[in-house]
């Protein structure tokens, strides 16, 4: 699955978080490339996006030193996939007790483990946002900090925190910045939801005047794998295709199977507007409702950015997107039709 002038075959690798979408995408095109590869999972991750391949699997606790020391011995390379994505959470302390102080503990093993590279995946969300469709780069400073909430807010320190080890404690990491990576399996889909539901034939409406930086979950998972080889310590590379309107997405993830397209465009304000609905109800009842004010505004915060390093260093030249949001729509509608 790698392309012709990078190859794994023979890397030691370990993935910690091959339960998500794109550890389980880095996971298999490991093993499809030839490398020696080891996850480390907890016995109640789901290993859906990983059945079939020839891993050494072990299960415990990531974030215990022990269970971490023992599954990263004799590794060449450790891929972290580990992130809580859940930025609607009305409590946000569970996002930092992962995204911050699990990998504080994974990096504190790291520091002592002679490993070639720890390729960490970080997020789009961590990258500046152009004013007026400007496009952004690695190098742009950040710029919406005081709006970003507690999701990014957990992210960025995250990402801090593994460029602190690299530059003091010689963790020789490398940051690939991913942004909204569509693709079969995604057996939890989230950034998916969208395209789901057009699949499907459930979403009447799209956002006008929205978009987002895409990607295709196999270039997601070569660019993490390129980062192993080719990428520089201390770096950060974004892996993002392009930018995509919200219309363009869900319309080809609908044409793709057939299903009618949304036709109706509604405003950002709706959307708000359901926002501030749902914290309103999940802050008089015990339920968590898959959306809040700070997972609208980042909906249509956001604005395009440059893969021109993670291409020039890299060597990473991403397929179009449209052709993976096509194949999970497909995905989609398959598992529905077979009740899975």
């Amino acid at each position: 699955m790698t392309s012709d002038d990078v190859t794994v075959a023979g890397q030691r690798a370990l993935v910690m978080g091959a339960s998500g979408n794109v550890g389980a995408c880095v996971t298999r095109h490991l093993a499809a490339g030839g490398a020696d590869v080891r996850v480390l999972l907890r016995p109640t991750s789901s290993t859906r996006g990983i059945d079939g391949a020839d891993i050494d699997r072990r299960l415990g606790d990531p974030f215990d030193p022990a269970t971490a020391a023992k599954a990263m011995a004799d590794r060449d390379v450790v891929y972290y996939c580990i992130v809580d994505t859940r930025a609607e959470l009305k409590d946000p302390a569970p996002l930092f007790a992962t995204n911050v102080e699990g990998l504080r503990k994974v990096l504190d093993v790291a520091a002592d483990a002679n490993l070639d590279k720890f390729v960490f995946l970080s997020t789009i969300g961590t990258i500046a946002v152009g004013a007026d469709g400007e496009q952004v780069d690695e190098d742009t400073p950040f710029n919406w900090a005081e709006r970003a909430g507690s999701y990014i807010e957990s992210r960025r320190a995250a990402e801090q925190l593994v460029l602190s080890y690299a530059a003091e404690r010689g963790v020789p990491a490398v940051v690939v910045n991913v942004s909204n990576p569509y693709g079969p399996p995604d057996w939890q889909p989230r950034q998916g939801m969208f395209v789901q539901m057009a699949a499907l034939g459930k979403m009447p409406f799209y956002v006008r005047g929205v978009g987002s930086e895409v990607v295709g979950i196999d270039d997601a998972a070569d660019a993490m794998l390129r980062a192993s080889v080719r990428g520089r310590v201390g770096e950060r590379y974004i892996a993002s295709e392009r930018f995509m309107t919200h219309r363009e997405l869900v319309t080809t993830a609908a044409d793709a199977v057939g299903a009618r397209r949304p036709r109706i465009g509604i405003p950002m304000a709706v959307v708000y507007g359901f926002a501030y609905l749902a914290d309103a109800i999940g802050s008089v009842l015990p339920v968590q409702v898959p959306m809040s004010r700070q997972s609208a505004f980042l909906l249509a915060h956001t604005s395009p950015a440059s893969h021109a390093k993670a291409t020039r260093e890299l060597g990473w030249t991403p397929k179009p997107t449209e052709g993976f949001i096509a194949r999970a729509a497909e995905h989609y509608v398959q598992r529905q039709q077979a009740g899975v």
